[in-house]
This record gives C-alpha cells, structure tokens and sequence, in this order.
C-alpha cells in the first residue's frame, strides 16, 4: 500500500510517503505558509521515492484539532489529491498524532488554542493502539481535566505557551514534559496505515476538518480583559 500524509495543523508544513511500510518525510516551519510549501514538498518526495500519483491508494491528514487555516489547507489538498485519482481519504487527530510522536506510553497533549486556551486530551498506548483517556477539548489550562495515575508525559507547545497555569494543573503526574514535540505527517501515516488497511477510507467528498472550537479570535473586549 502506498499513500500520501499531511499535517498542517500548527506552525510547521509536514509531508510524508508510505512507500509499502517505509515512510519518507519532509517538515519545514512553515508560520503561515503552509498552502505555498505542501505542493512543492509533496512533489519533492514522489521524486525521491520514484512515485507519482497513480501509485497512490490513498491519501491522510492531520484533521485537528489546530490552527483553522492549517487544518483547512491539509483538509483541501488531501480531497485535491484524492479527487484527481478518486482516492479513498482518511483523517488523522492531530492530537494522537502528537502522542504518537512522545515513543511513550501514557501522554498528555496540550497545543496552543490561541485565546487562553489549549487543545487537550490524554492517551495511553494499548495492543499497539492509542486509547484516548481524556476526551479531546478545548479548555483554559487552569481548568485541564488531570489524567487518571501517575507517570504521563506531557506534549506540546501548550506546555511551553501556558507553563506557568499547566504545570502547577498537573504537578505530581508528569514525568517529563517535552513542549517541543507536535503532529508530523510521518505520525499520521503510521497511525493512518493500519486503519486504510481496515477498509476505512472514506469519499474525498466527506472529508471535513476537526475543528473542536467554532471561535476562531476574541473580540477587543475580551483581549483586554486577557491582559
């Protein structure tokens, strides 16, 4: 099986081929140019891995949560791609993303929402799986739902952003936290493949964005009150 992986859901533009169980990728920090880099990436990698669109079967995406913008690019190249090859496309949360990429085994995510707020939720690694212990949301740091036990690792820029009202929340369940860590195209193809593998593409046509939040800025009054 070969497929094509996007996430664009934070700051950085990530691609990635599964080439067969061998994954090639390419990520560059992107800020907010992620739908002028993913094209010329994506064509880097077909060149690199000697394959060009009919060898595709499907094509992934990191579906959000994350930034409106980011996740709408990923969403709108994928169903591009897919549309052209009538391809089967299927979305991938940007949040297991990061815990896939942490290599541990119970993880707490939180990236940067904008507004005060953090996209957020736990896993715990399970049969090979990712088991989701909290459910994913968007919340005030201060008011982040604490993980079941001991032993998490903590993920993502939201960790960095708002470490002065996150980590007093967890104390005492963190082993270590890693902020630098986020999605990457390679996480969500290796967490896409086994589930492509089950027969669960979907149309080109229903494939829609995670979004979480509908708020996408706060209002003058509400910025100044966050001062």
């Amino acid at each position: 099986m070969n497929f094509a992986a996007i996430e664009t859901a934070t700051e950085w533009c990530s691609v990635a081929l599964w080439r067969d169980g061998e994954i090639l990728s390419l990520e560059r920090r992107a800020g907010n140019r992620q739908g002028e880099f993913v094209l010329p990436m994506l064509e880097t990698l077909f060149r690199r891995a000697n394959l060009g669109m009919a060898d595709l079967d499907a094509i992934a995406f990191g579906a959000g949560p994350g930034a409106f913008t980011g996740l709408r690019i990923a969403c709108g190249v994928a169903q591009g791609l897919a549309f052209s090859r009538n391809l089967p496309v299927i979305g991938v949360s940007t949040l297991e993303a990061t815990a896939e990429e942490s290599g541990a085994a119970r993880v707490v995510v939180a990236l940067d929402a904008r507004m005060h707020e953090v996209y957020y939720s736990a896993y715990e690694k399970r049969d090979g799986g990712w088991l989701a212990a909290l459910p994913e949301t968007c919340v005030a740091p201060e008011m982040a739902e604490i993980p079941p036990g001991a032993g998490w690792i903590g993920c993502g820029n939201g960790f960095s952003v708002y470490a002065d009202r996150l980590g007093p929340r967890l104390a005492g369940r963190l082993e270590r936290i890693a902020p630098e860590l986020r999605p990457s195209a390679s996480a969500v193809a290796r967490l896409a493949a086994p589930r492509l593998a089950a027969g669960e593409g979907l149309d080109a046509a229903l494939a829609t964005p995670h979004y979480i939040r509908d708020k996408i800025a706060l209002t003058s009054s509400e910025q100044g009150k966050g001062k």
